[in-house]
């Protein structure tokens, strides 16, 4: 298998793991208690978790998607009412974010079957097709969710966070030129 079936892969599962993220985790964080969306087991509380999905060492990683979209939220400094309509928003797709969830689950697992058994070029394409549709209908939802959250923010609130999405791109493409995660540091 190559490298690139590989990174393919990582994009699939990152895809999924960013639709998860706008129905699971911003919730969680969307219904703490406290200024923004930080209550005692949100971002820098009391009870912050670490190592778990989208801490250090979870899925997602330090500074992965899984970890920054409640924090880009927070630093949004959303009002109350903002709060409880993007919690709505969360809501409302919850059950599609649940099975696209579980059909990327299925799909990755099917492809990861395919890949591992006895080599049958068909059914890894079929396979690896049926994981890209899955990824493209996350990639669909995730779309739609982020269109409706944004409607919700004032123009400086789309203008701070265009400016944090291009920070975050700057310092990841920082960690990728200094061999950060993702690339393989030359040996």
């Amino acid at each position: 298998m190559t490298t690139k079936t590989f990174k393919r892969i990582g994009l699939g599962i990152g895809a999924v793991a960013v639709a998860a993220l706008v129905a699971g985790a911003g919730y969680t964080h969307l219904s703490a208690q406290g200024r923004g969306f930080g209550g005692p087991g949100g971002p820098g509380g009391p009870m912050a978790r670490r190592g778990g999905p989208g801490g250090p060492g979870g899925p997602g990683g330090p500074g992965g998607m899984m970890a920054m979209a409640p924090m880009v939220l927070q630093q949004l400094d959303l009002t109350s009412d903002q709060r409880d309509r993007v919690k709505q928003v969360l809501d409302s797709h919850r059950d599609e974010q649940k099975a696209l969830g579980d059909r990327a689950m299925n799909a990755h697992e099917a492809l990861m079957d395919a890949m591992t058994g006895t080599f049958d070029e068909s059914l890894v394409r079929s396979r690896a097709a049926d994981v890209a549709a899955v990824d493209a209908d996350a990639a669909v939802a995730q779309a739609k969710v982020y269109g409706e959250v944004v409607q919700l923010l004032t123009p400086d609130q789309q203008q701070k966070l265009k400016q944090v999405q291009s920070d975050m791109k700057a310092r990841q493409a920082k960690m990728r030129a200094q061999g950060g995660p993702g690339r393989r540091r030359p040996q």
